[in-house]
């Protein structure tokens, strides 16, 4: 599930509003450690697209 979540997060990054509710829908279906994942995976990933890091207090 997390590489499936990691595939959609590129293909919407063009549009911030779909990529914030594409990582919502994300939080709500991951387990903890795959969380813990995604998140070191974002940190890395929204270093080169700053549009979309203030997505990322999305994440609980």
């Amino acid at each position: 599930m997390l590489d499936h979540t990691k595939s959609v997060l590129k293909k919407v990054s063009f549009d911030t509003g779909l990529f914030c509710k594409e990582l919502e829908k994300a939080c709500k279906v991951l387990l903890p450690y795959e969380l813990e994942e995604l998140t070191r995976w974002l940190l890395n990933f929204t270093k080169e697209k700053p549009e979309l890091q203030h997505c990322l207090l999305r994440i609980k």
